[in-house]
């Protein structure tokens, strides 16, 4: 019989692959305005080398694997973020997949966009905000609440047709707590599956899940996933999680801006620029 050794082979492979020039590192275009953002749409995607002229009253607010810029004002700047500068951490601990035993309680530090604590987890379900929410398949569903005081009783019901429809199922929020286990017997988490949630004071929400088979491992492209799933109140979690500190008014740019003082990157995820609407 004969046998051939194989390990040489991949020794082979591997050293080829290592020979082979690294592919350049992209960003996403999560939102933009002023007179070029017709140039500059949301999802749009730029290469790290890439460069964005802008005018006096554009921005443009860019996303890749080391966090989230927004480029202001009069200027040439470059995509990638400057040497050192990253948010990997903050990425893999937003996005993580936790099991019922590892809650995550809180808030990410800061204001998020609309002004409220920005959830802890990006996969949690956010009770206040309607619209598109993506969930991975396979992760048990967590509600979450921008306040922890009081303990507090919410209810879920399908939505058929645009009305509530069928018995609703209890969604419970302890004091002190901002997460709550989402009743996936009683209101299943299906893909395109709408649910009305109401505490029987405030104006219900209407949330519809959209699951995702296995979540991207890399910012942009996750944002990209949220964006073509229009989970726009998660795309706007992770733009401001992941915003970049700016190292002065003119981080970024190549020359002098021809704008103000104010021009520039900013360490504002969105400062200048409008996010979808959550």
């Amino acid at each position: 019989m004969f046998w051939l050794d194989r390990r040489p082979l991949a020794l082979g492979a591997a050293l080829i692959v290592a020979a082979l020039p690294a592919v350049a590192m992209a960003g996403i275009v999560v939102a933009s305005s002023g007179p070029s953002a017709k140039d500059y749409p949301p999802g749009r995607k730029l290469p790290d080398t890439a460069s964005v002229t802008l005018k006096p009253s554009d921005s443009v607010t860019i996303l890749d694997a080391k966090g989230t810029r927004v480029l202001k004002g009069a200027g040439t700047y470059t995509v990638g973020a400057p040497a050192g500068a990253s948010r990997s951490s903050t990425f893999v601990a937003l996005t993580q997949q936790r099991d019922a035993s590892r809650v995550r309680t809180g808030a990410v530090r800061g204001a998020g966009p609309n002004g409220q604590p920005l959830r802890p987890n990006l996969w949690y379900v956010d009770v206040t905000v309607p619209g598109p929410v993506c969930v991975i398949a396979g992760v048990p569903i967590r509600a979450w609440r921008p306040e922890m005081e009081g303990a507090v009783s919410y209810s879920t019901a399908a939505v058929v047709n645009h009305k509530p429809a069928g018995k609703r199922a209890a969604l419970a929020f302890a004091d002190k707590s901002t997460v709550a286990a989402w009743d996936e017997t009683a209101a299943p988490a299906e893909d395109g599956a709408s649910y009305e949630v109401s505490d029987g004071s405030a104006p219900p929400v209407d949330l519809t899940f959209s699951v995702i088979a296995q979540a991207p491992r890399d910012p942009e492209q996750l944002a990209g996933q949220l964006m073509g799933r229009g989970c726009n109140g998660q795309l706007a979690v992770l733009t401001h999680a992941l915003a970049l500190p700016s190292d002065g008014p003119h981080e970024g740019a190549i020359g002098e801006p021809t704008g103000g003082p104010s021009d520039g990157a900013t360490d504002g995820a969105t400062d200048g620029a409008t996010l979808p609407p959550q």
